[in-house]
């Protein structure tokens, strides 16, 4: 799926899409900063990375948190609005809805994506996740 979503994630409202190189254009972003990937279950997240036993509990068990594992950061979205979107795609490249080192402004969302989702909440911005790196045992936090 190629198309840009607009939605409020489990976080802050946010773009969602299968295709980073349209998010990055999107964003006016530089191509070397990978994108979080944002998924529904542990089942599509073992599909595509290993994560160390160590903190498998760990990722069961949180919320609004994102971890970065080998350079890859990722997030489990299991439960409300924004993880039934997710599950029906398994995984999503997402990201916050504006221009890089811009604030959230809706007339620039609304004209570059191809989808609005808004649900009862509407769309809003609110606190940033926490951001974990994992090691082999160790956990670092960065945010």
């Amino acid at each position: 799926m190629n198309r840009i979503i607009l939605t409020q994630t489990d976080t802050t409202v946010g773009f969602l899409s299968q295709d980073a190189q349209r998010l990055e254009r999107i964003k006016i972003r530089l191509g070397n900063k990978p994108f979080l990937k944002v998924y529904a279950d542990l089942h599509s997240l073992q599909r595509d990375l290993r994560i160390p036993i160590h903190h498998r509990r760990r990722l069961r068990h949180a919320h609004k948190t994102t971890f970065i594992v080998k350079n890859q950061a990722f997030r489990l979205v299991r439960e409300g609005e924004h993880s039934r979107l997710i599950k029906r795609y398994a995984w999503f490249y997402s990201t916050s809805a504006n221009e890089s080192g811009k604030n959230y402004d809706p007339n620039f969302c609304k004209s570059v994506c191809d989808w609005i989702i808004e649900d009862a909440r509407g769309l809003y911005e609110s606190s940033s996740s926490k951001i974990y790196t994992l090691g082999h045992t160790r956990l670092r936090r960065i945010r």
